[in-house]
């Protein structure tokens, strides 16, 4: 029999606020968490809003040798997973460690700390030979994103299987796929997962306007990012994080813990087409949903809510609205869509796993978060996507996905504790 995966703490960092209360707070609110980027001047690039963080490592507790060692992408996992740790009520020490895990997701890992090392190495970029002399400590963290699981590793003191998922803006979801599929086969009892990503920085802002993916509604930042809506003409770039604590089912009962979410199905698929094309459709992302439901041994009626990838890129929304209809039938024309980036922006991979932690607060609340910023729907995008107002609605069932760069299309299946299977 398949060992059942649940969600029994989280933590997480996200544009608008600080921790759990205040991320459900603003989605509920309507309110977005995008404004002019603040971290660098960002007048000569053609997109130049973000959704930043308002993250302060020392009041977050991290210690001035953490802060030095840690790229700003780590410091937020490791906040996010003693926070979720602490949520959960699990005395991980009392734990064999090598059952203990850890899977993190991220796009771009550590950009942030490699773009400012490259900047006083080059002088800026005024020299062509960098000068070694004035290497950081600490350049090798950041080079290699592995480090990053390893410092929540050392954090939690997780001696089992410990991995880095990188499928771009999948990451997130499919970080938590990993892990779930590691307890279900009985490699570890508890695994730390979630992802965490930092990419406002020059570069990366730089490489997302060369291919016009981020909207330049610059005059605007509050209402730029407008997933399904037809004036949308691209994406807000965020940070953010999340982690989690996945225990297997029998055990987190036992010791009574509390539990926010079984997730019950997982899937993901590539489209081997292209690195940014998305086909029409949307036969990819429909079969990572259908597989997902089969392992949820759920049908498509008993799906309460859809918690979009919502990009606010012509491209994705149409895909994804076509995957919907193609693998839940009429079912998509009743239940209710919304992307939360119309709030906190897309922060790479670590969004969906944000996203996941979205959709576990929809369960709890009964309430279906509402897409910011929707006014006119393309025609295109013709399901109830749930317009700037969040719904109360019994939310049981949730299905939340991703699409990525690279052909990446992932689809995972929440379900309350209590209830079950169709």
């Amino acid at each position: 029999m398949t060992r059942r995966v649940v969600i029994t703490g989280f933590g997480v960092r996200a544009p608008g606020g600080s921790g759990a209360a205040a991320f459900w707070d603003l989605l509920t609110s309507g309110r977005t968490a995008t404004r002019r980027i603040s971290f660098f001047d960002p007048s000569p690039y053609r997109s130049q809003i973000a959704a930043e963080a308002d993250f302060d490592a020392a009041a977050e507790g991290l210690t001035p040798r953490e802060i030095r060692r840690m790229d700003r992408a780590a410091q937020f996992a490791v906040v996010c997973a003693r926070e979720a740790v602490a949520d959960s009520g699990l005395d991980v020490g009392a734990l064999d460690p090598h059952r203990v895990g850890v899977s993190l997701g991220s796009a771009v890992a550590a950009a942030s700390s490699l773009e400012q090392e490259y900047l006083v190495l080059s002088d800026a970029g005024r020299q062509w030979e960098v000068d070694p002399g004035f290497l950081s400590a600490h350049m090798f963290d950041y080079l290699v994103p592995s480090v990053m699981p390893a410092e929540v590793a050392w954090t939690v003191g997780a001696e089992g299987p410990v991995a880095m998922v990188s499928n771009g803006c999948t990451s997130g979801l499919d970080s938590v796929g990993h892990a779930v599929q590691l307890i279900h086969e009985g490699s570890a009892d508890v695994m730390l997962a979630g992802a965490a990503d930092t990419p406002i920085t020059p570069i990366v802002v730089a490489c997302f306007d060369a291919i016009k993916a981020t909207t330049p509604r610059n005059d605007d930042p509050e209402h730029a990012s407008r997933p399904f809506d037809g004036s949308r003409n691209g994406f807000v770039l965020a940070e953010g994080a999340a982690m989690f604590v996945l225990e297997e089912y029998e055990s987190a009962r036992r010791r009574g813990a509390r539990v926010y979410a079984e997730i019950a199905g997982y899937a993901t698929r590539c489209n081997a087409y292209h690195m940014t094309g998305l086909k029409t459709d949307g036969r990819e992302m429909a079969e990572a949903i259908r597989v997902a439901l089969a392992q949820a041994r759920t049908d498509a009626g008993a799906v309460d809510y859809i918690n979009a990838h919502g990009s606010g890129t012509k491209q994705n929304d149409r895909h994804e609205t076509a995957a919907f209809k193609r693998s839940l039938g009429e079912t998509a024309r009743k239940v209710p869509v919304s992307s939360i980036k119309s709030m906190v922006g897309h922060s790479l991979g670590a969004i969906g796993s944000i996203e996941i932690a979205a959709s576990m607060l929809a369960i709890e609340h009964n309430v279906v978060p509402p897409t910011a910023n929707l006014h006119r729907a393309d025609p295109e995008c013709d399901l109830d996507y749930v317009p700037l107002v969040a719904r109360e609605k019994q939310v049981d069932t949730v299905l939340t996905v991703g699409s990525g760069f690279g052909g990446f299309q992932s689809a995972m299946v929440l379900r309350a504790p209590e209830a079950e299977a169709a």
